[in-house]
């Protein structure tokens, strides 16, 4: 495959895809926006060494001086995890990160497009953007790229200062299936449950499997795959909106909107819970690409299988 100039490979992904190892990619705004420093660069080291750990080889994707670069050892994720005023990168910022010779974490939405664009069909992430709450406009392209690009999202389900009911009915309408691992139940995010159903329970990785090669088969693009925190971590529902609505109320208050209202709101929810919801952030984004990894496995022990056949 040639690429455009402007992207770049570590020579582990050129050897991974090259090799058709199991691959996972992995945001970067999480790294940039989602978490404060030092946690930051330690739960994007931490999250490598997971997938690792479980067989795969994990593919940070982040711009770095107009540069998409697919694949980042530890110098350059200290480097972006202490970046100062990074780009927040959407789909529609791309381009112009890369004519502006600007650096930045990839949100959900763009990481989709590039991870696909080499052919990686898992990505973990810990929470995706949707519909935000008391402004039906405001929804995430996450949700519209998942639509586009083949890919087995692995997440949390949204993050749940989001308006989760809409969301989900986006979803239906782009005709995105919701599945739940091991659940029935669609997560909120720092809790196990939400009180609404997924369209279908997957009950191990290779059922997960199973799914998106139907799935593809048959036209369709993406599939969120969501995977509940551990009861261990989760915290109270009824806690966590009591939360939401101090910061949502705080970020009126503010006139914060746009790119910057969800950062804003995470970081003030760590503030509000006294650290707890950056606990269970952490908690659930190790568990996701603990189960990632396992997916990518089983899905490249299929592709093998198939070509062998």
């Amino acid at each position: 495959m040639k690429l455009p100039k402007y992207i770049k490979l570590s020579l582990e992904i050129q050897n991974a895809l090259t090799s058709n190892r199991a691959i996972v990619a992995l945001e970067s705004t999480v790294i940039t926006h989602g978490l404060p420093q030092p946690e930051n660069l330690d739960m994007a080291l931490d999250l490598e060494a997971i997938i690792r750990k479980e067989g795969a080889i994990p593919a940070t994707i982040a711009l770095f001086q107009g540069k998409i670069h697919v694949g980042m050892n530890e110098d350059q994720l200290s480097a972006l995890a202490s970046t100062s005023k990074p780009m927040k990168l959407s789909s529609r910022d791309i381009a112009k990160a890369i004519v502006k010779n600007s650096s930045g974490g990839t949100t959900v939405a763009a990481t989709l497009r590039i991870a696909a664009l080499l052919g990686i069909s898992i990505f973990s992430t810990g929470g995706i953007g949707g519909v935000h709450r008391d402004s039906h406009w405001d929804i995430s392209a996450d949700l519209q790229e998942m639509a586009l690009q083949k890919m087995i999202l692995v997440s949390a389900g949204a993050k749940a200062i989001l308006d989760l009911p809409a969301t989900i009915e986006v979803f239906e309408s782009l005709s995105v299936p919701v599945l739940g691992f091991k659940s029935a139940q669609y997560p909120a995010f720092y809790s196990r449950e939400s009180g609404l159903k997924v369209s279908a329970q997957m009950d191990d990785v290779n059922e997960v499997v199973a799914f998106a090669k139907a799935h593809w088969a048959l036209g369709g693009k993406g599939i969120m795959l969501t995977v509940p925190i551990p009861k261990k971590d989760e915290l109270s529902r009824e806690k966590v909106e009591k939360w939401i609505k101090i910061a949502l109320d705080d970020l009126k208050d503010k006139g914060i909107s746009g790119p910057e209202a969800t950062p804003y709101l995470l970081k003030r929810l760590g503030e509000i819970s006294e650290g707890k919801t950056l606990i269970s952030n952490l908690a659930l984004l190790r568990n996701n690409a603990r189960i990632a990894a396992q997916v990518a496995i089983s899905y490249n022990k299929f592709q093998k299988n198939q070509k062998l056949a």
